[in-house]
């Protein structure tokens, strides 16, 4: 598939937006944005990730004609393969013990629960994730309370599927509807303005909602609340509903002012190298740099990001990590094509099908 340039501009802000919650300068004495703005950056990008690694999966099997056959196997293969690989990578960061919270594995986990769905209609995967937004957060609680008399310790995989930061049972819903999204013609005005009409609407419902579920209805603060990473489902429908409006706009920018956008566009076309480097780098400064962000570090963070990320593109196109997760999940995806159906007898006149010269067989 032909890559979408709003959609690697909306990847690359999600890059930098969560560079931007792990060493971004806090400021909670904003009066515009209630805990500051840098809680803006708090939850969202990694939300949009997911909604746009659905939009990636769709596009990956056929974008709004989903592959068939050996095409499907293919598609299929390709996207366990980098689920794998992105699991290994992410724990390899998850090992070098930084402050961040990374979301690679989960990442990784949803990326082959959704092989599950490629041939999933655009109504049944509004319909599940939709269910999951509202049954994923209460599953999630059940879940935990059980881990607490697991012995021995919960598995690895459990941990991911009830996490804290990114638990799958309640990310699944983003990536879901990320993979309705991409089933749709994303360069349709019709379905850019219906996208942002749901956008809208999801945000109203989720941030409104929460607000009169507490304060009108009396309903507890960790079920109605939109905190970041508090995975209730109003947090769920504010973020699909963010992710959304920066989607369409993302998209309508790109065509409307492409090399303006193109740094940011280069960013996210080498998201993983640039995710991957950016733990790296901070494992190397050291904690402070979390725990003590300061507005010139950030800076440094994002416009080295851009900047490198944007030569890179230009001077060697598919970033380091991307080239491996290509090659290798190609490479893998290379099965037998679909059979061809025999060629039919070559027959004389009036010769029975099969009979050579004309003859009957005994």
């Amino acid at each position: 598939m032909r890559r979408i340039a709003g959609v690697d501009v909306a990847r690359g802000l999600a890059v930098l937006g969560m560079m931007t919650a792990h060493v971004g300068p806090d400021d909670p004495g904003s009066r515009v944005v209630p805990g500051g703005f840098a809680q803006l950056a708090d939850g969202r990008p990694s939300a949009l990730f997911v909604v746009l690694a659905g939009i990636g999966l769709a596009l990956l099997s056929g974008g709004a004609s989903p592959v068939a056959g050996t095409r499907l196997v293919q598609a299929r293969l390709r996207v366990l393969v980098r689920a794998v690989l992105l699991f290994m990578l992410g724990e390899l960061l998850v090992m070098l013990g930084t402050p961040v919270a990374v979301i690679l594995p989960t990442y990784a986990v949803l990326f082959a629960v959704g092989c599950l769905a490629l041939r999933w209609s655009v109504r049944t995967l509004l319909v599940v994730a939709a269910a999951v937004a509202v049954a994923g957060p209460v599953v999630r609680t059940l879940l935990e309370a059980g881990q607490e008399a697991w012995q021995p310790r919960p598995t690895l995989l459990a941990e991911i599927a009830v996490g804290h930061f990114y638990p799958a049972v309640v990310w699944l819903a983003y990536l879901l509807a990320g993979l309705a999204v991409g089933r749709c013609d994303l360069r349709s005005p019709r379905v850019r303005l219906v996208a942002a009409a749901t956008g809208a609407g999801l945000v109203v419902l989720g941030h409104v909602g929460a607000w009169v579920a507490r304060d009108a209805l009396g309903w507890p603060v960790s079920v109605a609340t939109t905190e970041p990473h508090s995975s209730t489902t109003f947090e769920v429908l504010g973020n699909t509903g963010v992710a959304l409006l920066v989607l369409v706009a993302c998209l309508v920018v790109a065509e409307a002012a492409p090399h303006v956008v193109s740094p940011v566009a280069a960013v996210g076309e080498l998201a993983l190298s640039a995710y991957t480097v950016h733990v790296v780098v901070i494992a190397l400064l050291g904690d402070g740099v979390v725990y003590a962000p300061a507005v010139a570090s950030w800076l440094a963070f994002l416009v080295t990001t851009t900047v490198l990320c944007w030569s890179w593109r230009a001077a060697l196109g598919r970033g380091p990590f991307e080239r491996v997760l290509h090659g290798v999940s190609t490479r893998a995806a290379d099965v037998r094509p679909d059979p061809l159906p025999d060629p039919p007898a070559r027959t004389g006149a009036g010769a029975p099908v099969g009979s050579p010269s004309g003859q009957e067989r005994p």
